[in-house]
């Protein structure tokens, strides 16, 4: 099964908690230092806030798959859309170790593809990619969390 991310950057991340705590009705499942997670089943989202980033406002988006297998097929679907795709593989972003890929709609909104193995205790902000092939451009499409 899949579930849609959401990922937003805040410049108050204690305002920003109270706000969707209140939105959804529910407390984050995961908090840490910067970090707030909501891993809602109605409707069926991973929604983060965080202002470890420097960003403020829509961050990007993204697929989480919860079974490994459920990757490849949507990391095909990435790289026959003709846009940027940016494989990531395994790496630890935002309190997490996850395995992922980017992406970028026409209009420059940055999509991943991701399975999350678990949670990790220091904020990771992915690899620095020195990837064959891969170009500035490519590169500027990969956001974490």
């Amino acid at each position: 099964m899949k579930r849609l991310h959401v990922s937003f950057g805040t410049q108050d991340l204690e305002k920003s908690v109270l706000f969707y705590s209140t939105l959804f009705g529910a407390e984050p499942s995961v908090r840490r230092p910067g970090y707030a997670k909501w891993m809602l089943d109605d409707p069926r989202v991973n929604f983060v806030v965080e202002s470890l980033s420097g960003e403020k406002g829509f961050s990007h988006a993204g697929i989480q798959v919860d079974e490994q297998e459920e990757l490849a097929p949507i990391f095909e679907r990435l790289k026959e859309a003709e846009a940027p795709y940016l494989p990531e593989g395994v790496t630890t972003c935002c309190y997490h170790k996850s395995e992922k890929s980017w992406t970028a709609d026409p209009d420059g909104v940055r999509w991943e593809a991701f399975y999350t193995m678990h949670q990790m205790e220091d904020f990771g902000t992915g690899p620095e990619l020195e990837t064959p092939g891969v170009t500035a451009e490519d590169k500027s499409i990969r956001g974490c969390c």
